[in-house]
């Protein structure tokens, strides 16, 4: 079994702490995206779609209570707020505009990271799905695996990571430069023809006619859509 790294964004302005939090991080098994400051946060959050979010309380550019409030609006990610103030009104705010948790510095290393694995937790068993069905297709999440009318569906690493970008974004066009951001990781002019070619081999297995696809259309000049109405096979 193949399995995801989770993804935490760590927002601190402080370039010795963020460092230290990315090596705590990495050395716990999460691949960590470092933000300085409230507007990289925001960007880097809509990008990179990260499990859980550790997030100082004061910002440059941004206050960290206002960005907390912006991911709020359109997302449930977990947030652990960390602030060198011990006020009770100051934690309050913070829970009170959706903060998961709130540690003060200085804190202690093994409690951060048994904060941080008792969230993912948390998240896992009551926010996250663990399968998604379409149809005949049923893609497991937490194993990692795919059937087709129950039968089992070999995938790399990466045809999963892009089937699951597709049934989680249903009826959604999804460009060639939101699938290389997304699942590779980088966006560069000339690489389309990797999605391409990826897109084509992920018919190939879930398609009832990879010619003639049902469930990955083509849009024409814009990218791809995934249509759960079609079963595709």
């Amino acid at each position: 079994m193949i399995v995801t790294m989770k993804r935490i964004l760590v927002v601190e302005d402080d370039r010795s702490i963020a460092d230290a939090l990315r090596s705590t991080l990495t050395a716990e098994g999460f691949k960590v995206e470092v933000a300085r400051d409230g507007e990289v946060a925001l960007t880097l959050f809509h990008q990179t779609k990260p499990d859980l979010v550790v997030l100082d309380r004061m910002l440059p550019k941004v206050d960290g209570i206002e960005v907390l409030r912006a991911m709020r609006q359109t997302d449930t990610t977990p947030v652990l707020i960390l602030t060198a103030k011990d006020e009770v009104s100051d934690k309050v705010t913070g829970l009170r505009m959706g903060a998961d948790d709130y540690m003060t510095k200085p804190f202690s290393v093994h409690e951060f990271v048994a904060r941080i694995h008792a969230l993912l937790r948390r998240t896992k068993s009551d926010d996250t799905p663990s399968q998604i069905q379409v149809g005949s297709l049923l893609v497991d999440l937490t194993r990692r695996t795919v059937t087709v009318d129950g039968r089992a569906i070999e995938m790399t690493r990466t045809e999963f990571d892009l089937l699951v970008l597709f049934v989680r974004n249903p009826e959604i066009v999804l460009t060639r430069e939101k699938l290389l951001e997304d699942v590779w990781g980088y966006r560069f002019e000339g690489y389309s023809r990797t999605v391409d070619t990826h897109v084509t081999r992920l018919r190939k297995k879930i398609e009832i006619d990879p010619h003639n696809p049902q469930m990955i259309q083509t849009v024409w000049g814009m990218g791809y859509r995934f249509s759960p109405s079609t079963e595709g096979r």
